[in-house]
């Protein structure tokens, strides 16, 4: 039985039954097992250049763990390797051989999962955000972005940068889809990069959003190529922003999320949450925001509508991705600070929960608002 496969379904036949009272699991999506022992800051599926789904987790307990999600759904924990400081940030090399880890520690290691092996390829003064593998027709190499306000390219064989481009803050969160990079800062600093010969500033964006920027995810047009960027904030509120659009005041727009007590009714207070991470549907298009208010939704941006909004998990979530086909979203559900020490609860464990996307993510026919 293939849980995985687009006719599949969890429902309920799910794997973990509906047996126990709790809320961490309300929507019945599969568990990956031994998941990190404290908060998950990062996930990231394998390309797909390497046969199968293997997933990646960075974690505040120093490690990065690596799983095989089976078509079955079974996971099977392969490999796991450690930081001497949190994990911020993890990505795959374009062939699926390495995984690229970001720390605390204020280095980047390159972690070779054939020979399980671990190298030091990054420094910087200060811990390092962000990390993303690019693969030019010219060049490949490996950025991160940092809190010493510096984005860094490295070859991965040389102690030292190829590039160093100063950034005006530190570095908060940044994706990249070749030719298009995109670096958010803190002071709502907000940076597009063209990648083509070798990395440069494109443009400065006035930031859409009034609030600290919390992730950023960039989006393709029809032909496949990356044409803007959704930017998620600590204010429940997601900007979607088009780089070269044909009408600016109509294309780019805000939408609230991740709110509770009547987003519609504006007459009551609103608890307002922040947007922990946007993954965008590497199929249809369509997008996945994760909040501190322990809820998922899917979107479609083109339409303007809200496909789905998940139960409420007793945790917030802090990490989410596609599988490459599309067929899997997988998020995570941990404490995010979001609320102080105070709140920080050591007994609750942190979960990574699997879920069948091929359909809620579907376009819908109609348009919306």
């Amino acid at each position: 039985m293939s849980i995985f496969g687009t006719s599949g379904g969890f429902g309920t036949g799910s794997m973990f039954g509906g047996t126990t009272t709790d809320n961490h699991n309300p929507m019945k999506d599969i568990e990956v097992m031994s998941p990190p022992d404290d908060s998950i800051s990062c996930l990231e599926f394998s390309p797909p250049t390497l046969p199968g789904n293997f997933l990646i987790a960075g974690s505040w307990a120093n490690d990065v763990r690596c799983w095989e999600i089976q078509d079955t759904g079974q996971t099977v924990p392969k490999a796991q390797q450690m930081h001497t400081g949190p994990v911020l940030d993890v990505c795959w090399s374009d062939d699926g051989s390495k995984v690229v880890t970001a720390s605390c520690d204020k280095t980047a290691k390159m972690w070779d999962l054939n020979s399980n092996q671990a190298i030091q390829i990054a420094q910087h003064d200060a811990p390092i955000k962000t990390v993303h593998w690019i693969k030019a027709p010219n060049y490949s190499c490996v950025m991160t972005g940092s809190w010493d306000k510096t984005l860094k390219f490295w070859d991965t064989r040389s102690p030292n940068p190829m590039l160093t481009l100063q950034l005006p803050e530190r570095c908060y969160c940044a994706d990249v889809l070749y030719p298009m990079a995109v670096v958010a800062t803190a002071e709502r600093g907000l940076i597009v990069y063209q990648l083509e010969n070798q990395p440069s500033e494109f443009k400065r964006i006035d930031s859409p959003l009034k609030h600290q920027h919390r992730c950023v995810a960039i989006f393709k047009d029809k032909q496949n190529k990356p044409t803007g960027f959704a930017l998620g904030s600590i204010e429940g509120r997601v900007a979607i922003h088009y780089i070269n659009p044909p009408n600016p005041a109509k294309d780019n727009f805000t939408f609230k999320c991740h709110r509770s007590n009547g987003t519609t009714n504006t007459s009551g207070p609103q608890d307002i949450y922040a947007v922990n991470g946007i993954a965008f549907h590497p199929i249809h298009g369509t997008l996945a925001t994760v909040g501190s208010d322990g809820r998922f939704s899917f979107w479609d941006k083109d339409a303007r509508t809200k496909l789905k909004t998940s139960e409420q998990l007793d945790q917030q979530i802090a990490a989410c991705c596609f599988n490459n086909n599309g067929n899997i979203f997988a998020y995570s559900s941990s404490y995010d600070w979001s609320k102080g020490h105070e709140y920080f609860n050591p007994q609750k464990k942190n979960y990574i929960f699997l879920r069948n996307a091929a359909e809620e993510l579907k376009p819908r026919n109609k348009k919306g608002i």
